[in-house]
């Protein structure tokens, strides 16, 4: 029968592999009923190819096969990792600390995980409930571990599952040891190579000690504890959205002081189903339009939600017309940062010495802010691990205040080394009460920072091109973009090219060409452009390495002179990134 399939070469070579092999009996089953279903295409996505575990972890849909999340692709991910602890700490005891979000499947792959590092002579140390990503990151710091796992897909759809490799210092892998677990995970190639047997001994069972340690360090970040006193009863409505937000984010609230913590119910049970929403991402209108409901209903100050491992946070303010509005990642963002150097700064504990951290794609204004505040800004490539790699750089040299990515990932302090969405709900929740405090919505607080450092705006524009052919245009248009730099964009002309792969930056207008330093700080060779015009435009091509997709990231700015101008300037930035993407062909 399988023969009458027609699969490609690799996809039945992998279903014989399985069928034969040391598998349990009901992956074999499911497996022949694919077959007995003439479920070709089933098949063929399943087993085409192996799940690829990158240079921080894996992600893929849940099944039976190669090419899925399963107990066997994640026993292959996690004995090649036990593999590379053990030959990276010899003769230390390794210990690894392991959580996971609400996802299908979660627990047991989680259990899985820890069994197979036990069977490996590792201590683990497994959260008994699901818990937000963030508390990973700090169990690892907190426990003195080599090593941590989440098993999570953050917000993707329902059908996704995923696995998170973090490091000693509580950040995701980065080189050399993420392409040395990479070479030790492709090396298990044998299911009979996997010691799934755990060790029950080596698994110690984690939960409200770790609990109280970290909320802890989120009460910590706190700046104005007295403000909040004030304000305790600032309306806040928070959802998360069937995941682990839900396990923290009230309990953060309310040992901050506030005591108005609207929860939206209908999403507050943990659910890997995500009955409520079409994606789990707090990013998307629809998966915020509860929230939004209830804040309307409420009259609330503040609407809050968490993705499902609560590393990303989406927020809504109230605009002067009465309607709740999305702030984008890059708002958010920087009215964190806005709101964090005015406070540290009337707390003077502003010495010089401090910092902020952002990526390349995210706003400029947070460099803005902090050059006025004389503190430094540091940026780094697209991805939290390179935030934390600067925060592990200049430990005991400079104090991290905050940072963020406009992918809605921000962190405040340095307990954490991971987008951590509790401490930034905490945050969030602090900075609106301040507001209020001071007489003004939160809308009025976001205008005062654009008024006084000038409205920037950020546009995503993202073209999937799949397939073979997809991926060749997608270089074709790097090529072009390197060889033959625009102009001029939206009347401006481009003065700047900064060249992220061959780590250089060239002066377009008398063609002297620097290096970018690289090995540190969050800068390596990769495979991104981008391009600066004398009217502070900046544009950034960036293919995805995840997706079959290239992102063009365009940052546009201008003066705002009154707040009821807010909207006709808002307008006008849009129109303005509308004009470039017609001017490069962006389609």
């Amino acid at each position: 029968m399988l023969q009458n399939l027609k699969l490609d070469t690799t996809a039945e070579k992998n279903v014989k592999t399985w069928l034969k092999g040391k598998y349990d009996e009901e992956t074999k089953t499911a497996i022949q009923k694919l077959i007995a279903d003439n479920n070709a295409t089933q098949l063929t996505d399943s087993f085409y190819k192996n799940l690829e575990f990158g240079t921080g972890g894996m992600r893929g849909e849940i099944g039976v096969g190669s090419n899925r999340m399963n107990k066997y692709t994640v026993g292959a991910a996690t004995q090649g990792l036990a593999n590379y602890l053990n030959k990276a700490f010899p003769g230390q005891e390794i210990k690894v600390a392991i959580a996971h979000d609400s996802r299908n499947f979660s627990p047991e792959f989680a259990r899985v995980a820890a069994d197979i590092l036990s069977a490996n002579g590792i201590t683990v140390y497994l959260y008994k409930e699901l818990r937000p990503t963030p508390q990973l990151s700090f169990t690892v710091r907190q426990l003195g571990c080599q090593s941590g796992i989440v098993i999570t897909a953050s917000h993707n759809p329902r059908e996704y599952n995923g696995y998170k490799v973090y490091w000693v210092d509580g950040s995701q892998v980065v080189a050399p040891h993420d392409k040395n677990i990479v070479a030790e995970v492709n090396a298990i190639t044998n299911v009979k190579d996997i010691k799934f047997k755990g060790v029950k001994k080596r698994i110690k069972m984690i939960g409200e000690v770790l609990d109280k340690a970290y909320l802890k360090a989120v009460k910590s970040i706190s700046v104005n504890p007295r403000m909040i006193k004030r304000q305790s009863d600032l309306n806040i409505v928070f959802s998360s959205i069937h995941g682990t937000g839900i396990t923290m984010v009230p309990k953060a609230l309310a040992q901050l002081g506030f005591t108005n913590v609207n929860i939206v119910e209908e999403q507050a049970t943990p659910d890997g189903n995500f009955p409520t929403v079409v994606y789990p991402n707090p990013e998307e209108q629809e998966a915020m339009s509860l929230a939004l409901k209830k804040a309307q209903a409420t009259n609330a100050d503040l609407v809050i939600a968490t993705d499902p491992d609560a590393d990303r946070v989406g927020m809504a303010v109230k605009d002067p017309k009465g309607e709740w509005q999305l702030l984008n990642g890059n708002q958010a963002a920087s009215l964190i940062i806005y709101y964090l150097l005015k406070a540290w700064k009337k707390a003077k504990k502003l010495t010089g010495k401090e910092f902020v951290a952002k990526t390349i794609v995210t706003t400029d204004l947070i460099d803005e802010m902090a050059a006025k505040a004389g503190v430094n800004c540091y940026n780094t490539l697209t991805g939290f691990k390179y935030i934390a790699q600067v925060i592990r750089e200049l430990e005991r040299q400079q104090t991290f205040i905050g940072g963020g990515e406009e992918s809605y990932g921000y962190l405040i302090g340095d307990k954490v080394r991971d987008k951590d969405a509790i401490a930034s709900c905490a945050m969030i929740a602090e900075l609106t009460a301040f507001a209020k405090d001071q007489g003004i919505s939160l809308f009025d607080f976001l205008a005062e920072m654009y008024q006084k450092n000038g409205f920037y705006y950020e546009g995503l524009i993202s073209l999937t091109k799949k397939g073979k052919t997809g991926a060749e245009e997608i270089q074709q248009m790097m090529v072009d973009f390197r060889a033959k730099p625009p102009k001029s964009l939206a009347g401006s002309k481009v003065i700047r090219m900064d060249d992220y792969k061959a780590l250089t930056t060239t002066d377009l207008k008398t063609g002297q060409t620097t290096d970018i330093p690289s090995g540190k700080m969050g800068i390596e060779s990769s495979n991104v452009l981008q391009f600066f015009t004398a009217d502070g435009t900046k544009f950034t091509c960036r293919p995805s390495g995840t997706e079959p997709k290239i992102k063009f990231y365009v940052g546009v700015r201008a003066k705002l002179k009154k707040k009821d101008e807010f909207d006709a300037t808002l307008a006008s930035l849009k129109e303005k990134v509308k004009t470039i993407q017609t001017e490069l062909n962006l389609v």
